[in-house]
């Protein structure tokens, strides 16, 4: 058990200290808790010293050498986002490493099949579990991360918004912003977008707000946690969270406004067991639920919407749906699906913005649930990585 419980502690120790001494309240940055890759290199260091028979200390050597620039490498990414330079923080890494190396001195360690056993389940458990809590993943992959951030890849440039973007599009780093826009004196439509994520092309995202001229109260942009819809129909509609005694509590706001003597409703143009909806939308507090046996298009559920609306007199409405217009696969050929998916993302956009001026007395909240993921390569990278826009009608 031992050889298994502390290079975890050892790892962590060299993963969590650089992120603790620069932490600051209200900092907003999904970590791992274990860096993947100084594990790795800490199972391969106890390996070469327990098993090692030629130039056993040079490659001990060179291995803990690897482990300090990988720390370094971690500590700069996090130092990144703050716009810090390392400074005399460098001592940090020197240190965790060595107490590291230290606490593994008498430590057994595995044969070299068991190693690689140990770091494949450990991966494996680390994919799976991401899928459900996306917040706070196992492993952290600094060399991955420092490799982005440090060349010209354009994956760091569509994840890091600049200061002059993020003042102009009013940008949040909170995954929820809904509970921030309902409003409790009057109805309310939560609309979540199937793919709207935000172009880099500046001038076609100014297009996609103009079609909600004469009806736009307030927009903005958001992160995601995760590039998934069911995590974002959830996270959407979380009103709070508290800790309980060997628990964590929730309340979403279906419940709450059920509670207030709202009719809460959930549409979706689809059957209930795609994104496995039909495990948490009851749950989560929705009285009526409205599925179609096939794919529905975005007007008909709309028009579904609008005749709830124009049936509830005194009884206020809480209203969530989720579209489908603009779910991929499209099209493999990438001319072909920026096409599509624009002429289906702005005729979403203007079966919302209609809805919303037909009933002005409602409170329309409408975000994106993700960039185009499935979409071609080519055209995802058109995209910010996992920021999405809001905005607020009437």
């Amino acid at each position: 058990m031992k050889r298994i419980v502390y290079p975890l502690i050892a790892t962590a120790l060299i993963t969590i200290v650089p992120f603790l001494s620069t932490f600051e309240k209200g900092q907003d940055i999904v970590r791992g808790l274990f860096d993947f890759s100084v594990l790795a290199l800490l199972l391969l260091f106890m390996l070469v010293r327990d098993k090692a028979t030629f130039a056993r200390k040079p490659l001990m050597g060179c291995i803990f050498a690897t482990l300090f620039l990988v720390a370094i490498a971690d500590l700069q990414n996090i130092l990144s986002y703050k716009g810090w330079s390392i400074g005399w923080r460098i001592v940090i890494p020197l240190i965790t490493c060595s107490i590291a190396v230290v606490l593994l001195k008498q430590i057994k360690t595995f044969s070299l099949r068991g190693v690689s056993f140990f770091l494949f389940i450990s991966l494996m458990s680390h994919c799976y579990l991401n899928q459900f809590l996306p917040s706070q993943p196992i492993f952290e992959f600094p060399v991955a991360k420092w490799l982005a951030r440090t060349t010209t890849s354009p994956e760091w440039t569509r994840k890091h918004l600049t200061d002059e973007f993020r003042e102009k599009n009013k940008a949040t780093d909170s995954v929820s912003v809904t509970r921030y826009y309902v409003d409790t004196t009057r109805s309310n439509v939560i609309i979540l977008i199937e793919s709207w994520g935000i172009p880099m092309d500046s001038n076609v995202f100014a297009r996609e707000l103009a079609v909600f001229d004469g009806v736009l109260k307030d927009r903005g942009i958001h992160f995601r946690m995760s590039s998934r819809t069911r995590t974002a129909e959830r996270a959407d509609l979380l009103d709070s969270a508290w800790r309980s005694p060997g628990r964590r509590d929730s309340l979403y706001m279906p419940n709450r406004f059920a509670g207030l003597g709202y009719q809460t409703s959930f549409f979706f143009g689809g059957d209930s067991t795609i994104q496995w909806r039909c495990h948490y939308i009851k749950r989560i507090g929705f009285q009526q639920e409205f599925w179609t046996d096939s794919a529905t298009s975005d007007a008909v559920m709309a028009s579904k919407i609008d005749s709830l609306l124009n049936q509830s007199d005194s009884l206020k409405q809480f209203v969530a749906w989720t579209t489908r217009d603009t779910r991929f696969p499209i099209s493999e050929d990438v001319a072909e699906a920026e096409k599509l998916y624009y002429e289906r993302l702005f005729g979403t956009l203007q079966i919302v913005a209609d809805l919303a001026k037909k009933h002005p007395e409602v409170r329309f909240v409408v975000q994106g649930d993700h960039e185009p993921i499935l979409s071609p390569l080519e055209f995802q990278r058109k995209f910010y990585r996992r920021w999405v826009p809001f905005v607020v009608l009437n």
